[in-house]
């Protein structure tokens, strides 16, 4: 029951998550600080991140966190509007830079290797005002920052993500609306702003690997999230097809451009613009790549990061109304199994992980593969023994061991979502995925362990599940 020699374990924050300081020494607004400050019931409670963990006062206790777990390597977000108040390099906040500095600084001092994510979710608001990610300005805008991350980090960094779950952040702030900046543009805006994040991304992986990568000798990806899709009815052909097809939308128009040949999957497009066609639009509304920028796009991840925390079931839905959306472009209905455990948005099915791992082993060449994410949600616990979500990661532990011993996965390191209890989004702080309690009505913000802290600690001890019942 143990892992290979040299395996990673760690844990995961984002910024906005966590740290509070929303307008702390200099730091400029980002797209969440205005969206939940908007009010409109769009938030659970219309809570928002101004105070969240504190973690920007309180990192020395995130940092006892971290070693009480003896994790061997953390993962944290940047705040673009941290560093650089309106987007751009033409103020840099040193505040902000001191604040990245100490965090980097102390892990290493400790033995925790970081891993850095450029963008989770927190555009600054400045550049949200000139079109965001439907503009292709956002591209030069975000090279040059992460140029700068990785000039002013990169002698000490040596994993970057640039992107947290594009697929899924397309999806959520540019077609459904439903995450800053909350206008809808249903069936074309998720398609444009992919297109920009791809582009972004490759570009980025392109100054670090010309500017940096000799001196710095890190590695650059990004993270997708992935919802296994498994057909409701596994004898039947159509369902079977419309799985595949959740898996093309939902991950492979992302990842196939970047880790195969630099362009979207041939059925995607298909879909799309025979969809289009349907519905009277002269071209698709899927954008297209050029020859050049597929040769840019192609070969820009240097390891396959996935996020998983939940499973499907896929059948066939044919869109005869010729609808608008990613979905009804699928031609899918999406479904889960009654005897799953339900939790929120979250229905917890381990071993979908350990497909997850295989998909991508076979889709794309036998990647080396991060997990930065997984976890389970509870709402507020009136106890901190956490049994439930312990027996989760228990069997997540064993899927996982089963990818590398039996299906022959590179799994390489290991990141549970999240260190402490934080502000989950449009969920607020009703969804607690913590290691470590955290008290919001109380000022101070104390961190106190679940059980399934103590228990993952004893794992990663252990390199393993000895030992465990």
């Amino acid at each position: 029951m143990a892992f290979p020699d040299g395996f990673g374990w760690g844990a995961a924050t984002a910024a906005y998550q966590v740290e509070g300081g929303w307008d702390a020494d200099g730091k400029g607004p980002s797209v969440w600080d205005t969206f939940t400050h908007q009010g409109g019931e769009r938030v659970f409670k219309n809570q928002t991140g101004d105070v969240a963990c504190g973690s920007y006062t309180l990192w020395e206790e995130d940092l006892k966190c971290i070693k009480q777990l003896g994790l061997t390597h953390y993962r944290f977000s940047l705040s673009w509007s941290r560093l650089l108040p309106d987007g751009t390099t033409g103020f840099i906040n040193q505040k902000g830079v001191d604040y990245y500095n100490k965090i980097i600084d102390d892990l290493l001092e400790n033995g925790i290797k970081p891993i850095v994510t450029l963008f989770h979710f927190d555009l600054p608001q400045a550049l949200e005002d000139k079109g965001g990610w439907l503009s292709e300005t956002i591209i030069e805008s975000f090279d040059k920052y992460a140029q700068f991350c990785f000039r002013t980090f990169g002698d000490r960094v040596k994993l970057w993500i640039t992107l947290n779950e594009p697929n899924m952040f397309a999806l959520m702030a540019y077609d459904l609306g439903r995450f800053p900046p909350g206008v809808p543009h249903l069936g074309t805006g998720g398609y444009q702003a992919a297109h920009n994040l791809i582009k972004a991304h490759a570009r980025s992986w392109h100054s670090y690997d010309s500017l940096f990568r000799k001196e710095q000798k890190g590695l650059v990806s990004l993270s997708f999230f992935i919802a296994w899709a498994e057909p409701a009815d596994p004898n039947s052909a159509s369902d079977q097809e419309a799985a595949k097809r959740v898996m093309a939308f939902h991950l492979d128009l992302f990842a196939k451009p970047i880790f195969t040949d630099g362009d979207y999957p041939e059925g995607v497009k298909s879909q799309i613009a025979a969809m289009s066609t349907k519905q009277g639009y002269a071209s698709s509304r899927l954008p297209e790549f050029t020859e050049e920028e597929k040769k840019m796009i192609k070969g820009t991840g240097d390891f396959f990061a996935v996020q998983y925390y939940t499973t499907c079931l896929a059948r066939l839905k044919e869109n005869k109304k010729g609808e608008l959306g990613a979905l009804y472009d699928a031609e899918v209905e999406i479904s889960t199994d009654p005897s799953w455990v339900n939790l929120d948005w979250v229905y917890v099915v381990p071993w979908g992980i350990r497909k997850i791992l295989k998909y991508v082993k076979e889709t794309y060449n036998n990647p080396a593969i991060y997990i930065t994410e997984n976890g389970f949600p509870h709402s507020d616990l009136t106890s901190l023994d956490d049994t439930q979500r312990w027996e989760y990661f228990r069997q997540i532990f064993q899927e996982l061991l089963k990818g590398i011993q039996l299906d022959e996965v590179n799994l390489k390191v290991y990141c549970a979502w999240s260190l402490l209890d934080n502000f989950e989004w449009t969920q607020g702080y009703s969804s607690r995925f913590g290691f470590f309690h955290v008290d919001f009505e109380d000022p101070a913000r104390p961190r106190v362990p679940y059980s399934s802290a103590k228990e993952y600690a004893k794992v990663i001890r252990n390199n393993g599940l000895e030992g465990q019942k």
